[in-house]
């Protein structure tokens, strides 16, 4: 019904609360080979476009429903997937001859896409406040000046406050803490971000033994492995860097050391996040330093430690890739920050994508109306069982402007008939308004997706549907024998 879904761990511990399509399908325990492949299809949705999971999984469902109906009046597969292929094709052209292009045009290509992240986060957790977050996806991406590289932009979760606190921050932030006594603002610096361990130097040999005559020598060997650490801090400090990141931990002695020698450490660092900030700083990540003229340094123009709500973090402003930035979410909870996270990536996505392919087409169900309409044209002119296959997958495409309609809580039924009507009267650009439940214009509403997004769902749902079309048995393998003797 297009609402959220709470998905409970067996054990009963972990939840999530979401309406993505393919992080629900992700999480369900399936054994059916064939919903496997339909799970399979949204996953693909969600890496290559990074929205319309539900959508394409509800086209390709239904476009099964409509293959076995004609199954069962005797129709061979063989010819139902000839024409869903014919359907396929014509589907594609009305839908591209229908896309519009204001990539000429900065100022209407940048309410193109704020009409898109509406659009798109208009059925997630976010939907309130979808004009704020919208306008805030639209920068970040168009930061980025055309480049491809989503991990520029980062997303820091904080509980407290609620989602309109939600803020752009330029720069990169790292979810840290500066050490006890260690400068809280530093203009410039040189930063060198590496992974090494800086505990003490134990040694590390498995089940060595140290035999010791006195507490004397086991003194001697701690000065000796102290020794050890000194020196590799002082060839790190020889780099001219004043500030040290390490992915690793860094001991109390080698802080100390630091401290001593005006270079301020960060340990821990985001593990998963430093190839990020390693990129954005323009830096490499090292984990030998005998040759300080080799190491690529990072910087920016100031680093400096703020309070977001009651954590504070570090932020590096004026980083050395200008379009590098940071969206700060807040939230109720973990739950409502994870979902928001979610719903902002897809907006991200769906937004690069767009900025890839500047296309454009009208949502809220005009599309696929449109589609069905010239499957059927195309369909009235076809001889042969082909054409009946064709009437299938035209029916298929109107069950999604039906699904809409039923999840506004609307009566689907006249909605979708009264549709019909408008676009074979050539009003095209009518799709569903679902705030006041009626049939609107979607031009003057703004609801927009992006061509790319669309047409990838209507590719991915025709093929995979095809494919476990073409199926006419599950055979069962027996587990391969294993050879004896081994």
């Amino acid at each position: 019904m297009g609402m959220d879904k709470i998905l409970l761990s067996t054990s009963g511990k972990d939840m999530k609360v979401t309406n993505d399509g393919a992080t629900i399908l992700k999480a369900v325990c399936v054994d059916n080979p064939a919903a496997n492949v339909l799970i399979n299809m949204s996953k693909v949705q969600d890496d290559e476009i990074g929205d319309g999971t539900t959508s394409v999984t509800v086209l390709a469902g239904e476009l099964l429903r409509e293959a076995e109906k004609l199954v069962n009046g005797k129709i061979h597969p063989q010819t139902i997937v000839a024409g869903f292929r014919k359907a396929t094709e014509v589907a594609r052209a009305a839908l591209t001859a229908s896309a519009q292009n204001h990539s000429s045009d900065k100022e209407a290509f940048r309410a193109d896409l704020v009409y898109i992240a509406k659009t798109t986060l208009s059925s997630k957790v976010v939907s309130h406040d979808k004009d704020y977050f919208a306008n805030m996806c639209v920068d970040a991406i168009l930061r980025l000046n055309g480049s491809t590289q989503l991990q520029q932009i980062q997303m820091v979760k904080m509980t407290g406050g609620c989602l309109t606190d939600s803020a752009l921050e330029e720069g990169f932030i790292l979810n840290k803490k500066l050490g006890v006594g260690q400068p809280k603002v530093i203009e410039n610096p040189k930063i060198m971000v590496a992974n090494t361990s800086m505990d003490a130097d134990k040694i590390k040999i498995f089940g060595s033994r140290v035999r010791t005559e006195s507490m004397s020598q086991v003194a001697d060997i701690e000065l000796a492995e102290k020794e050890k650490m000194k020196s590799k801090v002082m060839k790190i400090v020889n780099h001219g860097i004043n500030v040290f990141i390490n992915r690793q931990l860094i001991y109390n002695h080698p802080e100390q050391i630091f401290t001593d020698n005006g270079v301020l450490s960060i340990e821990h660092a985001d593990f998963d996040g430093i190839e990020r900030l390693a990129l954005v700083l323009d830096a490499e990540i090292c984990s030998t330093f005998d040759h300080p003229e080799l190491v690529k340094l990072g910087g920016c123009k100031l680093m400096e430690e703020i309070m977001i709500g009651e954590e504070k973090v570090i932020r590096f402003s004026g980083v050395a890739l200008g379009e590098a930035c940071t969206i700060v979410l807040r939230g109720a909870t973990e739950a409502v920050l994870d979902e928001a996270e979610r719903s902002v990536h897809d907006a991200l996505c769906v937004l690069m994508t767009t900025v890839k392919e500047n296309r454009t087409v009208y949502g809220g169900g005009c599309c696929e109306i449109l589609m069905a309409q010239a499957i059927e044209k195309v369909a009235a002119e076809t001889p042969g069982k082909i054409a009946l296959a064709m009437e299938g997958y035209a029916a298929a495409l109107r069950e999604i402007p039906k699904a809409i309609a039923d999840n506004g809580g609307y009566d689907s039924a006249a909605l979708i008939t009264e549709l019909r009507a408008e676009h074979a009267k050539g009003n095209t650009t009518l799709g569903l308004n679902m705030q006041e439940g009626a049939v609107g214009s979607m031009k003057d509403l703004g609801i927009l997706e992006s061509f790319q997004s669309k047409l990838q769902s209507l590719l991915s749902a025709s093929e995979a549907a095809e494919m476990i079309v073409r199926v006419d048995e599950i055979v069962k393998c027996a587990p391969r024998q294993r050879q004896q003797g081994m």
